[in-house]
């Protein structure tokens, strides 16, 4: 058998190629939106590609399935469940695909997602156990998937967790995430075991009440574009570019100087719009970071657009990605919201204290959910 994990640093996610060495087919599973990585791959080992499969629609990042399966006349593969305008074959739960001797069970473990799917590996001829788990964002590293990109249920997320820590000791985890928002307290790394996380994860060790409290409550915090990157997986937009995809150098200000700055400029407010509501900088308008794609007709192109969030991590990779797509007046508030009440400034809306509900944040040092 041949396994191999292919991480993005930028959006934080992981793709698995899986293929028998002995009949040379192989799957792709979550592929990132740049494809060539694998094409190249496949070329050099030699490798017919038969499957490419989606643990679920995305909403963080742009997926590579169906351009990858078109290109190379492989079968694209999710879960029954799914919600998509596009031909893919239905998964269901115990169904098993075959490469060469190599097998992969989808093992439906909703909750994050509902059409999620985790995929068991199995290598007969090695054992019949299987050896490996690809979690997708069921369970991560050190933490479990959030349930509030949309359509998620943190009770059926309890459940696949349950059913996944039954699996022995010894079947090595692989999530589709090592970092980024879709979890608040993945520790970085890219794997772990079913035997670690059963003893040391303090999400999945809760029983169901507060399991349920930890992942549904506080104000969940939407990834960038998370409205059009979605909809794009789900074949009903076509906006690939909704990824940030570069790290532009993007100036910062200080928010002892934010007043004086602000005369001829534009104050965006990224958080979610109840954060907004709880207390904001005067003057600052709210476009969630999560609708900024969808919404930059609303932005001003021949004046300065200064970006604000909690702390300043969002409106970061926000005004990244202003710049990405041409806008060449962005500047980033360092320290955020945050550190204008901490300085004493007025606030709009709210009583101008520490917010009424904690942001579900992720402790991804590049800004995630922050």
């Amino acid at each position: 058998m041949y396994f191999k994990q292919i991480l993005n640093e930028r959006c934080g996610c992981a793709s698995y190629v899986i293929a028998s060495r002995e009949t040379h087919e192989a799957a792709i599973v979550d592929p990132a939106i740049e494809t060539d990585q694998y094409d190249a791959l496949l070329k050099e080992r030699g490798f017919d590609l038969r499957y490419v499969l989606d643990t679920h629609v995305h909403a963080d990042h742009i997926s590579g399935a169906r351009r990858l399966a078109a290109a190379h006349g492989a079968t694209l593969c999710l879960h029954e469940a799914a919600r998509v305008e596009y031909a893919y074959q239905a998964l269901r739960d115990g169904e098993e695909l075959e490469l060469g001797q190599v097998r992969l069970r989808v093992v439906h473990t909703p909750g994050h997602r509902p059409e999620l799917i985790s995929l068991l590996v199995v290598n007969p001829p090695r054992s019949p156990e299987p050896s490996m788990v690809l979690t997708g964002d069921s369970l991560l590293v050190g933490d479990v998937g959030r349930p509030d990109f949309g359509g998620g249920d943190a009770g059926a997320q309890f459940s696949s967790i349950l059913r996944l820590m039954r699996l022995p000791d010894w079947v090595a985890v692989f999530p589709g995430h090592f970092e980024g928002p879709c979890g608040k307290g993945m520790c970085g790394r890219p794997s772990t075991t079913i035997g670690f996380e059963r003893l040391y994860n303090p999400v999945a060790r809760l029983e169901r009440g507060p399991f349920i409290e930890v992942l549904t409550s506080g104000v969940p915090a939407r990834p960038l574009n998370m409205s059009v990157i979605e909809a794009t997986n789900r074949g009903q937009m076509d906006m690939p570019w909704a990824m940030l995809t570069s790290a532009p150098v993007v100036p910062e200000v200080e928010v002892t100087a934010l007043t004086d700055r602000l005369e001829g400029a534009l104050l965006v407010d990224v958080r979610e719009p109840q954060e907004y509501g709880e207390g904001h900088v005067p003057g600052a308008i709210s476009i969630p970071q999560a609708e900024l794609a969808a919404r930059l007709a609303e932005l001003p192109r021949d004046r300065p657009l200064l970006l604000i969030c909690h702390s300043g991590a969002r409106s970061l990779r926000a005004a990244q990605f202003l710049r990405q797509t041409g806008f060449e007046q962005v500047a980033n508030v360092r320290g955020g919201t945050q550190a204008w009440k901490a300085a004493g400034r007025p606030v709009e809306g709210g009583e101008g204290q520490a917010d009424a509900a904690p942001v579900l944040e992720s402790t991804w040092a590049h800004g995630g959910v922050l």
